[in-house]
């Protein structure tokens, strides 16, 4: 990954932690993602949890599994998986201080035995060939510059017969038109993503590394409820965003994600992109 954006991706979530921590989630749930709304779902907290829960019986994870949390950020998803599941869980992420914090987290479930995390990039990584049955991407392959080094990574690291899944950001087409495309960077700079990719290059870049039985599903009718409340949040407190910033208690790179946070929905309302979960297996 180039230096100068792997910079920019640590620095954005080492400026934002407060803004997750505070607003996202709470002690007891650390999901840097966003929830899915079913019948069985009361609360935002539940929600987050949910999106595991489906994520994982989409990818098949089972007892046994060895399974890498590709951007696992603060270790909420990996720890989910190792409390749920008799499995052995690796984490990696590009920010140290998600290492650090997910690490404290498998330590107060008592997970240690099961759970562990380094800082590494998940496009390079030091693990041998075939270490992993499951790869785990929980809104962080966005974050890849080119999503095809990802894969090729990933393919390289499952067994066969492993299987890749994810949920993450997907664009309707690309190009969009002018104003499309703007609306669409105005939610994704501020986060500290490069681009997001449509399904078809997604299936080129998958395919071309070795995976079949590619597949996208749309799910943004379950995740919507929580990004619009991502947005609705961010629309209330905008006006003491700004006074805050003007007073220097906001930097930046706080005052962007909060911007981004309003983005992202008027882009989704837009039809400019959807919330798919993507699965994949290596024959």
């Amino acid at each position: 990954m180039d230096s100068e954006y792997r910079k920019s991706i640590v620095s954005y979530y080492d400026n934002t932690q407060w803004d997750y921590r505070l607003l996202w989630f709470n002690n007891n749930n650390r999901s840097v993602h966003f929830g899915y709304y079913d019948h069985e779902v009361k609360s935002h907290g539940e929600a987050l949890l949910n999106l595991n829960k489906v994520l994982a019986q989409k990818g098949g994870v089972k007892d046994g599994d060895i399974i890498l949390d590709a951007g696992c950020g603060q270790g909420g998803s990996s720890v989910w998986l190792a409390e749920n599941y008799n499995v052995q869980v690796t984490g990696i992420t590009l920010v140290p201080h998600q290492v650090e914090k997910a690490q404290k987290s498998a330590r107060k479930s008592q997970l240690e035995d099961k759970v562990s995390f380094f800082e590494q990039d998940y496009t390079a990584t030091n693990f041998k060939d075939e270490s992993f049955s499951v790869i785990w991407a929980c809104e962080s392959m966005c974050h890849a510059m080119e999503k095809s080094k990802f894969y090729k990574e990933a393919y390289r690291l499952l067994k066969p017969g492993g299987r890749l899944i994810c949920a993450d950001y997907f664009r309707t087409e690309r190009p969009l038109h002018p104003e499309g495309e703007k609306l669409l960077h105005d939610w994704l700079d501020g986060w500290s993503i490069n681009d997001i990719d449509a399904y078809q290059e997604h299936k080129i870049n998958a395919e071309q590394s070795g995976f079949v039985d590619f597949e996208i599903e749309d799910i943004t009718e379950y995740t919507k409820p929580s990004l619009k409340h991502l947005h609705s949040m961010a629309s209330k407190l905008w006006r003491f965003g700004q006074f805050l910033k003007r007073i220097g208690l906001r930097n930046k790179i706080n005052h962007g994600n909060h911007f981004s946070s309003i983005k992202q929905f008027e882009a989704l309302e837009n039809k400019l992109w959807y919330y798919g979960m993507l699965s994949l297996k290596k024959v």
